[in-house]
């Protein structure tokens, strides 16, 4: 019994220590630029425990405004190294990715059963 308090504990640390991630400061990898017109759209869509693709693919140094969807269950999605985290609440973000990579795409906010398997990725092309 004792054990599970305290996986419990760490496992709600942690979900505190990624939320923390998330915040609003900016990265070298991307950045949020509010005055810039991004010229591409992509939109990422969540259900219970699954995004609607299994990947995204977006430009380097193009800007891009990233559009969540939540269409069943709340969730929400991080990508640490592009400086994205969004949900319900905050819903679009305008990024320019300054390097080429995968990067994995997470739920941010503990859905169930399933959120560790809610996984994806963004692949930025050359």
């Amino acid at each position: 019994m004792m054990k599970k308090g305290i996986a419990w504990l760490a496992i709600c640390m942690l979900a505190l220590m990624l939320t923390a991630c998330g915040g609003t400061g900016s990265s070298d990898s991307a950045e949020s630029e509010a005055n810039v017109t991004a010229s591409e759209e992509l939109v990422i869509k969540a259900s219970n425990y699954e995004f609607d693709q299994p990947e995204y693919r977006i430009k380097k140094g193009v800007p891009v405004k990233i559009v969540y969807e939540n269409v069943e269950g709340n969730h929400g999605i991080l990508v640490p190294e592009l400086n994205l985290s969004l949900d319900s609440q905050k819903n679009t973000k305008v990024i320019t990715p300054d390097k080429a990579g995968e990067f994995q795409v997470s739920c941010s906010v503990w859905c169930g059963s399933g959120h560790s398997r809610m996984i994806s990725k963004i692949i930025v092309e050359e």
